[in-house]
């Protein structure tokens, strides 16, 4: 079971090349179980990032994300109150930015691995990670 990064969830369904081909193999894996999940917070960044015009996408934010959400083998999962809380309680040094702590607490609670390629994130020894 996985949780993709923001990034790692927009490369998968853009630019596959960009992710690592341990990644692509994981979450290939992941696909034909149906154990790929993707924090709410990540609809959050995308959005923002088109919006700042950061990202280009080749339709609309709005329809991206639906083609995403009816793929049978994701799941997203809801920045609920228990992940809020873990992602202020995270163990050890962590950088402050709240959707990489929500991320980071969703894999932690799902018992995932979480697919990035942030140096940051897998460097803390708190979450499974795998790039």
């Amino acid at each position: 079971m996985i949780v993709l990064d923001t990034h790692a969830w927009v490369w998968w369904l853009s630019n596959p090349e960009k992710l690592s081909k341990r990644s692509r193999d994981r979450i290939e894996r992941s696909r034909k179980n149906k154990t790929i999940y993707i924090s709410s917070i990540s609809v959050w960044e995308v959005a923002m990032l088109v919006e700042k015009g950061r990202l280009k996408l080749t339709m609309d934010v709005m329809d991206w994300i639906a083609k995403s959400e009816a793929l049978p083998f994701v799941h997203f999962v809801p920045v609920s109150n228990n992940i809020a809380l873990k992602s202020v309680q995270l163990p050890g040094e962590l950088h402050g930015d709240p959707a990489d702590r929500i991320i980071i607490a969703t894999a932690i609670i799902q018992r995932g691995t979480l697919i990035t390629k942030d140096d940051k994130i897998l460097n803390y020894p708190h979450v499974e990670t795998l790039w």
